[in-house]
This record gives C-alpha cells, sequence and structure tokens, in this order.
C-alpha cells in the first residue's frame, strides 16, 4: 500500500441515520475527508440511491445522484460507478418501490461483492445507508440486514430536531439486535430553530453507551471539512494513528 498510514486490512464503517434528510451524506463527507487528510487512501460506497437525474456530459447522458455524487468528491479513490452505487434508481421513493417501478432486483449478496472489490482498491471504505436503519431492499431483505452482513462498526447520524431522543434510542436497539457495535454516534443539528438541543444531547449521551463523536451546527456552507472541525474520529476502531484523530 502506498498511503502515508497503511492498514494491514481495509477499515470499514458503515454510516446510518435516524431518518432521511437528517445529514447522512455530510457527516460521511466529514468522515471521508478526515480518513484523508490522515494519508489513507479512502473510498465511498452508496449501496443503494434513490433519485437520479440525467446529465448530459462530454461522453453522452449519464444518471447521477446528488449523494453519491457528494461522496465520490470527499473520497480521494475514485471508484466506477457500478462500484460506487451498486443500485442507482431513478424515482426518489423507496428503494424497494422505486426498484420495483424500475423492474430492478435488489440482491445484498451483489453489495457485498462489489464491497469487496472496493476493499482491493482502497485501505478504507466509508459505507453510507439509505435512509434509517431499516429500510426495506426486498420482500424478505432490508437496509438492516444489509448492515449485519457487512458487519461493520456502525456510526449514527442524529438528526437534532423535536423527536430525535426516541428515534435515537430506537435506532440504537435496533443496531445492538443485529449484533453490531454502534461505535459513535454524531450530534447534527437540522432545525436550527429546536428548543432544548443541548438537552436533548445530554438525555442521549446519558442513555447510548456509545461516545458522542461530536455535534454538528447549521453551518452556511455544508462543506466536509468545516464539519471535520466539530468532531473527532479517534475513538473509532481501528482509527490511524494521529495525535488527535482529528483533521490535521
Amino acid at each position: 500500500m502506498t498511503s502515508q498510514h497503511a492498514i494491514d486490512k481495509p477499515l470499514g464503517y458503515f454510516v446510518t441515520g435516524t431518518d432521511t434528510e437528517i445529514g447522512k451524506t455530510f457527516i460521511s463527507c466529514a468522515l471521508l475527508h478526515a480518513l484523508g487528510q490522515c494519508g489513507v487512501r479512502v473510498a465511498a460506497m452508496k449501496p443503494i440511491a434513490a433519485g437520479a437525474t440525467l446529465i448530459k456530459e462530454a461522453d453522452g447522458e449519464v444518471w447521477h445522484n446528488e449523494d453519491a455524487d457528494q461522496l465520490a468528491a470527499a473520497a480521494n479513490v475514485k471508484l466506477p460507478s457500478e462500484l460506487a452505487v451498486p443500485y442507482l434508481l431513478e424515482q426518489p421513493a423507496a428503494p424497494h418501490i422505486s426498484a420495483e417501478l424500475m423492474r430492478v432486483d435488489m440482491h445484498i449478496a451483489h453489495i457485498l461483492d462489489t464491497y469487496r472489490q472496493v476493499t482491493a482498491l482502497a485501505d478504507a471504505v466509508v459505507v453510507e445507508g439509505v435512509g434509517g436503519f431499516r429500510v426495506p431492499i426486498s420482500a424478505t431483505e432490508d437496509t438492516a440486514d444489509l448492515a449485519q452482513q457487512l458487519a461493520l462498526p456502525v456510526i449514527m447520524v442524529v438528526g437534532l430536531r423535536l423527536g430525535c431522543i426516541s428515534h435515537a434510542l430506537l435506532t440504537a436497539e435496533a443496531i445492538a439486535a443485529r449484533g453490531l457495535k454502534l461505535a459513535g454516534w454524531v450530534a447534527n443539528t437540522v432545525d436550527p430553530g429546536m428548543a432544548y438541543a443541548s438537552d436533548n444531547v445530554e438525555a442521549l449521551q446519558a442513555r447510548l453507551e456509545a461516545p458522542l463523536l461530536g455535534c454538528v451546527p447549521r453551518l452556511a456552507a455544508a462543506m466536509p471539512a468545516a464539519a471535520a472541525d466539530y468532531l473527532n474520529f479517534s475513538t473509532l476502531p481501528g482509527w490511524p494513528d494521529t495525535p488527535s484523530g482529528k483533521v490535521m
């Protein structure tokens, strides 16, 4: 391996959230940025992306998903689209619905095979889930099954808004029920006008065994480097040996 901080076997983290639209991609990009600043070759995967736009490029029209594009921009290992996003679905709906509309059969086995290919190209891989922790993939599988089979440490993004305490505790219970390690959680400000936001964070700190990795305020610009300034990833399993685990 050619990275400054070579890793004997690839690191992997699975980023999930308490709901949709709570900043999973934003925090995943901050994580990618931090790993890159540590000298690690890091790739990003969005196994399932629902909602795509056809964009004209030099070599023709290509389907793009905004979240997947942001992840790709934050990673320093560039992947072919079929590895970065094994299932890119056109309709911005629940994945199993969008897949049905496109007549696509989604299978966890295919995602796992893709993940193995990505690990051969990078020192670390950040895998971002879709929606919350339990989103249907098919009639018999959901994203919790995917996380369980990937068996990666889980980072939970808690969107700070009314109801977040229950959503976070239920998500943590679901993660534990699959035998997975909740390696840390991030409080991300979704509603800047939320009353008693710090009290909600304190309530979660008292109830979650996993460490709080940081609280990200509502930023004027959603820049991964700016978000990383509020986060400390040093407690994550396998984190590269740097003075603080923060961006250098």
